[in-house]
């Protein structure tokens, strides 16, 4: 598995973890890159992966996957246009679509719905191949007012949008 992004709080480092046979078989210094092994990065990821476990940070995207989905899969009752509600911990994300059947995808609507929520103050950037998908990118330390909030947002921009 390929590590990155924050790893290090915005220093530039990689990382690669997996099974030890198949980490174990190259011999030292078969594997390198660009962003691996500066020892001002790795001190930052050190860091970074103490705070994490003091603030039990991968606990708390569990618990804000959980909320947001549920808030995600109680909008998908209403809104025929949100076809699928996916993701793992605190990566989610709605694929919006025309119908549900067919799953054409609803790019038009989801410009429409980014462009409404960034007037209410929450900013969403599409994703997909038909750029057709609202991708959740919030803070772990989001807190659950702040949260809803955003979930609020949403829902008001999909009744904006979609009607209802």
């Amino acid at each position: 598995m390929a590590i990155a992004k924050s790893l290090a709080a915005g220093f530039p480092l990689s990382a690669v973890t997996g099974r030890a046979e198949v980490m174990d078989a190259p011999a030292p210094g078969e594997i390198g890159g660009t962003y691996g092994g500066n020892p001002v990065a790795c001190a930052a990821a050190l860091q970074v992966i103490d705070i994490m476990k003091e603030e039990a940070l991968p606990e708390r995207a569990n618990w804000i996957g959980s909320v947001l989905t549920g808030r995600l899969k109680e909008m998908q009752e209403k809104y025929p246009v949100i076809g699928d509600v996916r993701g793992l911990g605190a990566m989610i994300a709605i694929e919006l679509v025309n119908d549900r059947k067919t799953k054409e995808p609803a790019k038009e609507i989801t410009s429409r719905l980014t462009a409404e929520c960034y007037k209410r103050g929450l900013i969403f950037l599409s994703a997909g191949i038909y750029s057709n998908v609202l991708r959740f990118l919030m803070p772990l330390v989001i807190t659950e007012s702040e949260l809803n909030q955003a979930a609020d947002i949403l829902e008001t921009s999909l009744q904006e949008v979609c009607g209802s």
